[in-house]
């Protein structure tokens, strides 16, 4: 059946479609949603009318607003972005009025300024390092003339922060250029006044030192803004080109150095042995001066304790000491002693075994008899 025939007619008579129905508005029950076509085009032509040019005075005059509104918003984004800042924790940030600086210093956190009227710059206030001469880049800045004539390579680092931000900022140009050059003149001065022995391992702390007094005073005079907090001497050696007689000079030092401890063992070895022999007949002398007072000492006593006995009496005293002098004195003689008699005979018994006394006088030690006043004596008859 031919689509005229349905009911309704078709699209030009009726106003119907090809189901014998016309085209329909927004069905009830579908909330009245506008169709996605009509949408864009009502958002098309709002558009045309806003643009300069467009259909229309009041679109003119609507579009312009648009842009005039749209214009400060972006001025108003590009002045807030600049007036509001942040200053980092390790950071402080300096404020400037028409290019002056402001006394206070901004901590960290958020901050506002009325820019263009007013700028800031934040500085760093962590320590920061500089590093000069390195011999691995083939850096010529660490080669120094030593004060014996020696050409040495020193290799350090400074150890610095900002001390003060204003100066920092508008005093010197580099200061970061500034500090390596002033660091590095100061450390070829104090080098060249001082033996390459202090550079290799004499005294490095103490050039160290020196160099940073030198640092911070030049920087003071310029205004810098910074403080040295260290100079780190991380290496000295000589140049590649005379490493090796430098290090044959290093082998005879330490030598000489061995033989010197070598020398001075057996001195202290030699000095302790003496010393030592030297107290031994000291107490040996001692000794002998103690026994030799001593026993002079009991000779003066027993001298004395006799006397006393003398002066008691004398003849009794006398005729004792006389006998035990002789019997001291006789008793390893190997003679016989026989006092003569008043009647002036021999007083010598014929058969006196003169032989056999002498003999068991030497085996036996002689009795001492002081009853008859005689040691080994034969009397008269």
């Amino acid at each position: 059946m031919p689509w005229s025939n349905q009911t309704g007619g078709g699209w030009q008579g009726g106003g119907g479609g090809p189901w014998g129905q016309g085209p329909q508005g927004p069905r009830p029950g579908n909330g009245n949603s506008p169709d996605l076509e009509e949408i864009l085009r009502r958002g098309q032509d709002r558009l045309r009318r806003a643009m300069p040019g467009g259909s229309g005075g009041g679109g003119n005059a609507t579009g312009a607003a648009l842009v005039g509104a749209l214009a400060v918003a972006a001025l108003a984004v590009v002045w807030v972005f600049n007036s509001v800042y942040t200053v980092q924790p390790d950071e402080v940030g300096v404020e400037m009025l028409f290019g002056k600086p402001k006394d206070e210093l901004s901590q960290p956190g958020l901050h506002f300024v009325f820019w263009p009227i007013e700028t800031v710059d934040t500085v760093p206030t962590v320590e920061s390092q500089i590093a000069i001469g390195n011999s691995q880049t083939r850096d010529s800045s660490g080669l120094m003339l030593s004060g014996d004539q020696n050409i040495v390579d020193v290799q350090f680092s400074v150890l610095y922060q900002v001390d003060n931000p204003r100066n920092y900022l508008f005093n010197v140009l580099d200061p970061a250029g500034m500090l390596q050059q002033v660091a590095e003149s100061a450390m070829r001065e104090v080098v060249g006044r001082r033996p390459v022995q202090d550079v290799f391992r004499d005294d490095r702390a103490g050039i160290a030192e020196e160099v940073r007094a030198i640092v911070q005073d030049t920087l003071n005079e310029y205004g810098a803004g910074l403080r040295v907090n260290a100079i780190a001497i991380e290496d000295a050696a000589p140049p590649r080109e005379v490493a090796d007689a430098f290090d044959e000079v290093q082998r005879a030092e330490q030598d000489e150095d061995r033989f010197v401890e070598e020398a001075n063992r057996y001195q202290n070895e030699q000095l302790g042995q003496a010393r030592g022999e030297a107290a031994k007949v000291r107490e040996q002398a001692a000794g002998y001066k103690a026994r030799v007072v001593q026993e002079a000492e009991g000779e003066a006593q027993r001298f004395i304790s006799v006397l006393n006995e003398y002066d008691k009496a004398p003849d009794v005293t006398k005729k004792r000491l006389f006998l035990e002098t002789m019997e001291g004195v006789l008793s390893h003689s190997d003679k016989v002693i026989i006092e003569p008699t008043a009647e002036g005979g021999q007083g010598v018994v014929p058969y006196l075994p003169l032989d056999e006394l002498a003999k068991r006088r030497n085996t036996q030690p002689a009795t001492s008899q002081s009853g008859n006043g005689t040691t080994a004596t034969q009397g008269g008859n």
